[in-house]
């Protein structure tokens, strides 16, 4: 789909879905049992919506950047930032479709169900290569390779999920390293007996020193 989702619109209920609150909770877990973020990290979140992984990670790290193209969803996380006091979480909006690019450096991006919503990655992983400092980690999650069910409105998806193998490849193809991946979730939906399930990757690599 070519069209754009409005996420403006679906900011302000976005958290209301508890199967999307847990996914994200999981993504975050796997990210600290794999990557390990610790209080020296300054971090950034590509696509970070309403912060729910930001906010998971913010206590585990020096400093957190949340950025994204929507400003509803950075005001509903700047909400949650001001409501909780935290001066270690920061907001930018970045619209990376139209040559935006966040301000600064990083040693861990993470990216969290953002990657079927941009047609091609191999210039943002570039970018993301270019923004974190040498021995820099990225960590991404996304849907594996899925028929199209996944999405009841598939406005703005240019990915039924996307294939681990073709991701490692496309990393190592602009310089990063040590490629791995895991299952960080697996995404219920339906009832029985028509549950389908969406397992989740999350896909690690280092940018070498």
């Amino acid at each position: 789909m070519n069209e754009n989702r409005d996420f403006d619109k679906a900011a302000s209920t976005w958290d209301e879905d508890p199967r999307r609150v847990k996914l994200a909770g999981n993504v975050a877990k796997a990210i600290i049992d794999t990557i390990h973020p610790d209080q020296t990290m300054e971090v950034l979140d590509f696509g970070c919506g309403t912060g729910l992984v930001t906010l998971m990670l913010q206590p585990h790290v020096k400093s957190i950047t949340g950025v994204d193209s929507s400003r509803g969803m950075l005001d509903i996380l700047e909400q949650k930032v001001q409501e909780r006091g935290l001066d270690t979480v920061h907001t930018a909006f970045c619209d990376f479709e139209r040559g935006d690019r966040p301000d600064g450096h990083f040693h861990l991006i993470v990216s969290s169900m953002t990657l079927h919503h941009l047609p091609d990655l191999k210039p943002l992983f570039r970018l993301f290569s270019d923004l974190l400092l040498p021995g820099g980690v990225l960590g991404i999650a996304d849907l594996d390779a899925e028929d199209g069910s996944f999405h009841d409105d598939p406005t703005g998806v240019h990915h039924h999920g996307l294939d681990r193998k073709l991701i490692t490849t496309l990393l190592s193809q602009v310089g990063f390293a040590e490629c791995r991946d895991i299952t960080a979730d697996v995404f219920v939906k339906g009832a029985a007996p028509e549950i389908r399930e969406y397992p989740v990757f999350l896909i690690t690599a280092r940018k070498p020193a």
